[in-house]
Order: C-alpha cells, then structure tokens, then sequence
C-alpha cells in the first residue's frame, strides 16, 4: 500500500493518507490508515502539518472518496518534503 497527498481547491490545505503498522503484532500488520492533515501558507513553502489520527481502512476510504468527490485532487508536490522529514525524525 502506498502514501497518497491530497490538496484542497484553493492550493491552502493537505491530507495525506499513509498505511499504519501495528508494531506491537507479530508479525506487523496494516490494518489501519494514518491520516495526517495540515495547511500550505505559500505555494513555494512546505506544509505546516497540524495533526494527525489513525482511521480503519474503511472510514478512510470514506473520508478519501468524499474528498474527492469535494474536488480535492491528488497531488505527488510534497512528496519530497516528507520523505526527508521521515528520514530525518526516524532513522
């Protein structure tokens, strides 16, 4: 499974959806989706992330359709951002 980023219409606001692994099951497994959100202030800055929460498969599914359906695109801008904030905080 893999990281999606959406960004709202007027370019200001991110959710990313990313697969979260139970690290406390042998062995791990991914049974729910980590939903991080937060806001753009420039277009040429990183995002400022505001918070996040873990959702079942299910309800994320939801909450990514409806997004969809509100106009939100996918989008792969920040990508780079957050795979240097993860390498950073976490290796």
């Amino acid at each position: 499974m893999e990281k999606f980023t959406l960004i709202n219409k007027a370019r200001s606001r991110i959710k990313v959806f990313e697969p979260f692994e139970d690290s406390s099951k042998t062995p791990s497994t991914i049974d729910a989706i980590l939903i991080s959100y937060g806001c753009v202030l420039k277009r040429s800055s990183k995002p400022v992330m505001k918070g996040s929460r873990v959702e079942s498969i299910e309800e994320a599914r939801k909450e990514y359709k409806k997004l969809l359906e509100e106009g939100w695109k996918k989008t792969y801008r920040f990508n780079s951002f957050f795979e240097k904030m993860v390498n950073r905080y976490f290796t």
